[in-house]
């Protein structure tokens, strides 16, 4: 629980066809993370399917607004990844064969559909005007004339040689041009080089704008209907070649190739081409749930868990944190931070007490706490971070019956200690106090860590003096016979620096260099973690400058009146209590965490275990 459990090796032997099927299993498990070492009974990794890929994306580029979405789900297959890959870019190959003359004409009908509507609002527009719409889309004597549509704000230059009608609408721009054709297509490649668009006339138009519009909206009728049997078509191909499935087969195989080589391919020497087996290798958090979910996924595989003699040589095992329930929403604190080593302690245990119990001192008030831990159980799983909340506020209400304080209000309960107002100096003390000794906890962590890293000597030469000098200058404040521990520890920092120098030979004017070079490490030690306890001075400021503004707030609560005035003012400073001092408080709690307390021992050498992340396509039961 105080130390972070290493993962074990596992080893999955499978039958190449079932390489799929063993990999989603792993997946489902949750408990899985994969890792390629090359062994010397497996030969080298088959290349990955790079041309299969590349197939994949020119008819992705051409076809992915016609595709539907993947499949949700699939059947389980025996079939090895690569094959699976190859069926389904040789069946979506097939269906872009059928489905390329319909695709053409949907495309022709979907532009002629656009220019149309682009004709329709300009007429709309140009309703008013004495122009013979009839001779637009009539080139005489080189004259010609085109439709543009630019974005709103965005300009295009036009030739001297061309006239030009512009119609501002609300989300665009739209110019009517008519002059030489050779100046209609330089204007045309501007307006395309400024995301604009072109729109050919109809030859039908008539000379009026009222009748043009009739004939457009019946154009339009009749390319929607055409529109409709087209896409109904298209859809048919869709159903018949089954390209959600193969489209989910690609995501499928596409995400076991993305795995850093999730599954290697060997192949006996000897044997014949159907003898081929796969080799899945990782790390796992929970060796026994791995076990059952291959042996559930009907896969032909065999599961291994050699013992850590015979993990391949270099392998770094990823660690996990655990914790019980009530102390996991505390592992966020070292998270932030990193993996704590296979030999550094795990605090999130320490922490589930130390954090709400500085949280709830700055933040006294029985009836805020209460609304802060409600928000913690109610946003718990939407942000899973304000779970914290939920004992933090539950230590906030606890330290306003301490400070006698609910919903910034003190004559409603009497206090258990004092109010922080009238006795500011205790306040501030006790914190320091419980710094401290947070502190000591800390220093003592790092003991134990130096004796599960089998480096206690080098712990009593380096780190000890600073302990014991730290206690006595706390125990001098108590009683001056705290001074001898502090000179206890100089001179045995004194005589672990001498005695480290140059090793047991070492010169007498080595010996004392190396003495005052321990004096004064241990000096700047016990400087900073000094520094490091007044630093917790800082919880009974915030405690003391809560009581204040819940001071402020009841004032003005007051002068407001004592009918509905008080009430809202007084409902309306709680909740700017809760909004600024929430995050204030809570990030002050973090720095004190962080750079205060984990700077004794906290070292993140270790390696988070991250499970392999789920398919895309769940495979279904059978």
């Amino acid at each position: 629980m105080i130390r972070p459990q290493p993962c074990r090796w596992f080893e999955v032997l499978v039958a190449r066809d079932d390489a799929f099927i063993a990999l989603e299993a792993l997946a489902g498990a949750g408990t899985a993370e994969i890792e390629w070492h090359t062994r010397d009974s497996i030969a080298a990794p088959s290349s990955r399917p790079d041309e299969l890929l590349k197939r994949y994306a020119a008819l992705a580029q051409r076809y992915r607004p016609y595709w539907p979405p993947p499949a949700a789900h699939r059947e389980a297959e025996s079939k090895a990844p690569a094959d699976a890959l190859a069926s389904a870019i040789d069946g979506l190959t097939r269906w872009a064969r059928t489905a390329e003359p319909l695709v053409q004409a949907l495309q022709a009908a979907e532009a002629q559909q656009a220019e149309l509507t682009l004709a329709e609002r300009a007429l709309a527009e140009l309703a008013g005007s004495n122009i013979d719409f009839s001779l637009l889309a009539q080139a005489r004597h080189g004259v010609s004339a085109a439709l543009f549509a630019l974005p709103r704000g965005v300009d295009a230059p036009v030739p001297e040689d061309l006239l030009v009608r512009s119609v501002d609408l609300a989300d665009e721009r739209l110019l009517l041009a008519v002059g030489p054709a050779e100046s209609i297509e330089t204007m045309g490649r501007a307006v395309v080089e400024a995301n604009g668009r072109r729109a050919r006339f109809p030859d039908w138009l008539a000379p009026s704008a009222k009748a043009n519009l009739e004939l457009v909206a019946e154009q339009k009728a009749r390319l929607q209907a055409t529109l409709a049997v087209q896409r109904a078509r298209l859809h048919e191909t869709i159903e018949s070649h089954r390209v959600d499935a193969l489209l989910a087969d690609v995501a499928r195989a596409t995400w076991c190739f993305e795995h850093g080589g999730a599954i290697r391919f060997a192949q006996a020497e000897g044997a014949s081409p159907g003898d081929v087996f796969a080799r899945i290798t990782g790390w796992s958090a929970e060796p026994q749930r791995l076990i059952e979910s291959v042996e559930a996924s009907g896969a032909r595989a065999l599961l291994r868990l050699p013992p850590s003699a015979e993990w391949p040589k270099g392998v770094r095992p990823p660690l996990v944190l655990r914790n019980p329930w009530w102390a996991r929403p505390f592992e966020l604190f070292p998270r932030l931070v990193g993996m704590p080593g296979a030999s550094g302690a795990d605090p999130s245990v320490l922490l589930a007490f130390t954090v709400p119990l500085m949280f709830g001192y700055m933040f006294g008030d029985v009836g805020q706490g209460l609304v802060l831990a409600a928000a913690g159980i109610a946003l718990r799983n939407r942000v899973p971070t304000l779970r914290l909340l939920v004992p933090g506020g539950i230590a906030a209400s606890l330290f306003g019956f301490v400070f006698g304080s609910v919903f910034c209000l003190e004559t409603v309960i009497h206090p258990l200690w004092l109010l922080p107002l009238e006795a500011p100096l205790p306040v501030l003390i006790a914190p320091l106090i419980a710094g401290s000794v947070l502190l000591t906890i800390g220093m003592l962590i790092e003991l134990l860590e130096a004796w599960w890293q089998q480096r206690l000597g080098q712990w009593a030469r380096d780190d000890a003096p600073a302990l014991l000098a730290y206690l006595g200058v706390l125990g001098a404040l108590l009683h001056p016979a705290g001074w001898l521990a502090v000179i206890a520890g100089a001179l045995w920092a004194v005589a672990g620096g001498a005695a480290g120098a140059q090793g047991p030979g070492a010169a007498f004017g080595a010996r004392l260099r190396g003495g005052f070079a321990g004096l004064g490490e241990l000096v700047e030690k016990t400087l900073q973690v000094l520094i490091n306890t007044l630093s917790f001075a800082r919880v009974g400021a915030f405690a003391l400058a809560h009581a204040g503004l819940a001071s402020a707030v009841v004032a003005l609560a007051e002068a407001a009146g004592h009918g509905i005035g008080f009430w809202l003012v007084l409902a309306l400073g709680n909740l700017l209590i809760l909004a600024i001092e929430g995050l204030i408080v809570s990030i002050q709690t973090t720095r004190l965490v962080l750079f205060e307390f984990f700077t004794r021992f906290f070292k993140p050498e270790g390696r988070a275990f991250r499970p392999l992340a789920p398919p895309p396509v769940t495979v279904k039961e059978t």
